[in-house]
């Protein structure tokens, strides 16, 4: 494009190196800024006009896209895996990343990633932290576990973390003194209020004017609640990004790498290179799937005879893939397909 600037950015915690080059790849200016608001609002009006910047995706980019879109024509995140001009250099520093994602940038050859609308990224920032309350949560009640072991004391496990059963258990069991039944209360504690921060956070996302129509649609399918469904529609943001279910499947971590070469193929275990928060979320449920759905059943039937019951619950989890993108590209509710025969 001619007359377009281009600026490749290299985004860290403290500051932020820049390269701006004119179409010709001609260096315009070079350096390094603070990574804050107030300096890269003064290094924007030093810029010259139309520009276009791209830049890595680090936990640093959400705020700085953010703030950069209104001023520029366009905006792109590049893919940090796909960055292999990057990653093999011989000599590698801010700078000289900053003026290869530039380049990148100017001769198209940027591996560009999906980047969410704010909205989306607010509520998918709320999500995780319920998933972090979630692991604390469990971790504090295999604590308590731990601490009664250490004492010798014997416990009911299965009931060992309902309220009435807890209690009693401190009032009546004598092995339990009273530096042990202070730890346990305290952890008793943290668990419930962690419990109901959870809870809270999940009711105010199903009840959010733009996640509510959607996820409720998403749970007419069998076996998908409202964990599940948020974490669908927070993670995956615009369902149209996927041309197919196998590109979803691939996103989500339900398959595995290939390598070939010449006639050798080799696939391997499922790939690292996934959404690892959809990964775990749709694996807990295609666990549990096949107890509601007769068709989920008959297929974690079917894969299990061949001998593997992970392989078994990998395949219901593509399958919920495939009925997820199905109802949320369609935008209608779930509907078990029927067939009709008729008599010759």
């Amino acid at each position: 494009m001619e007359g377009m600037y281009y600026i490749g950015l290299d985004v860290h915690k403290r500051t932020i190196s820049y390269c701006v080059k004119d179409v010709g790849g001609r260096i315009f200016a070079e350096g390094k800024i603070a990574a804050t608001r107030w300096e890269v609002d003064r290094w924007i009006r030093t810029l010259p006009q139309p520009w276009t910047a791209a830049m890595e995706a680090t936990v640093f980019t959400g705020w700085l896209y953010d703030y950069l879109r209104p001023h520029a024509a366009a905006l792109k995140v590049a893919h940090p895996l796909m960055l292999r001009a990057i990653a093999a250099a011989k000599k590698k520093n801010d700078r000289i990343d900053a003026s290869k994602i530039c380049d990148c940038l100017r001769c198209d050859f940027l591996p560009e990633c999906y980047m969410a609308p704010t909205a989306i990224r607010e509520r998918r920032r709320t999500l995780r932290y319920r998933n972090l309350l979630v692991r604390q949560m469990v971790q504090m009640k295999n604590k308590i576990a731990v601490l009664l072991m250490e004492a010798g004391v014997s416990y009911n496990k299965q009931r060992l973390h309902k309220a009435g059963y807890f209690r009693e258990l401190l009032a009546t069991n004598p092995d339990i003194d009273e530096g042990l039944c202070s730890l346990l209360r305290l952890c008793r504690e943290t668990v419930v209020r962690l419990q109901r921060t959870e809870s809270a956070l999940v009711r105010s996302l199903e009840k959010d004017s733009l996640l509510k129509e959607r996820v409720e649609r998403l749970m007419t399918i069998p076996a998908v609640g409202p964990i599940t469904a948020l974490t669908w529609a927070l993670e995956v943001g615009d369902v149209r990004r996927f041309c197919s279910v196998k590109k979803a499947i691939s996103y989500c971590g339900l398959c595995g790498a290939e390598k070939s070469s010449a006639n050798t193929v080799q696939r391997t275990p499922l790939s690292k290179q996934r959404n690892k928060h959809l990964q775990t979320t749709l694996i807990e449920a295609a666990k549990m799937a096949p107890r509601y759905s007769p068709e989920l059943a008959l297929l974690y039937d079917k894969e299990r005879k061949k001998g593997n019951a992970n392989r078994a619950t990998l395949a219901v989890a593509r399958k919920l893939v495939a009925y997820l993108m199905a109802i949320d590209r369609g935008q209608r509710n779930f509907q078990v397909a029927t067939s009709h025969c008729t008599a010759a």
